[in-house]
């Protein structure tokens, strides 16, 4: 029995402290794409070497390229009780082919879950965390805005796409950490586990 959460929320929605709980309670490997880049990137992997190629030549990787690191990262953690994809799938072709993927191993996603924040408190947060992190893209009020109009355009259709398997959950992001965490822990409690359709 797995369970298996995508968890999405625009830069400042709170996504990295929430997932952190949720790995704790739930016991979850955490599965970033960017993380698995940095770890095939550093160790040389021939999927590594592959992403580094398309990198050079300044072009996107592939899906195929992202969905095998994915893949890996799964199949060498077979004990575990679950994935949070973190940022990932970000297009419903990723959706897609993550479905599959999943489904050939007999699982499924359980559910998609949104940390919803409106844009005015999202800006807000970001450049509060800008003051105090130092970090420039935090600080910058177009480039905030850019990130989160990205966000919003990258999303939706990856959300209807779960809207559409009945596996969408939104998630008031704003309160305190821990009653928002309540509000995630009701949705993952209920979810239906290793559902394959």
């Amino acid at each position: 029995m797995m369970l298996n959460i995508v968890l999405f929320g625009p830069p400042g929605a709170g996504k990295g402290t929430q997932s952190e709980k949720i790995i704790d309670k739930y016991k979850l490997s955490h599965l970033s794409t960017g993380d698995l880049f940095r770890k095939h990137l550093s160790e040389g992997t021939e999927l590594g070497k592959l992403a580094q190629k398309y990198m050079d030549e300044g072009n996107l990787v592939p899906d195929e390229v992202v969905i095998r690191m994915v893949e890996f990262k799964i199949m060498n953690e077979p004990e575990s009780p679950g994935f949070i994809f973190d940022g990932f799938p970000r297009t419903v072709m990723q959706a897609k082919a993550l479905d599959i993927l999943l489904e050939n191993m007999g699982q499924a996603i359980s559910g998609m879950i949104i940390l919803d924040v409106d844009e005015e408190e999202l800006k807000k947060r970001i450049l509060l965390r800008g003051q105090s992190s130092g970090r420039t893209d935090d600080q910058d009020v177009e480039k905030i805005n850019n990130r989160i109009r990205v966000y919003r355009e990258e999303t939706l259709p990856v959300a209807e796409y779960y809207q559409a398997q009945n596996k969408f959950y939104k998630i008031k992001g704003v309160g305190s950490l821990d009653e928002i965490f309540k509000d995630i822990c009701r949705v993952i409690d209920n979810l239906p586990v290793n559902m394959v359709e």
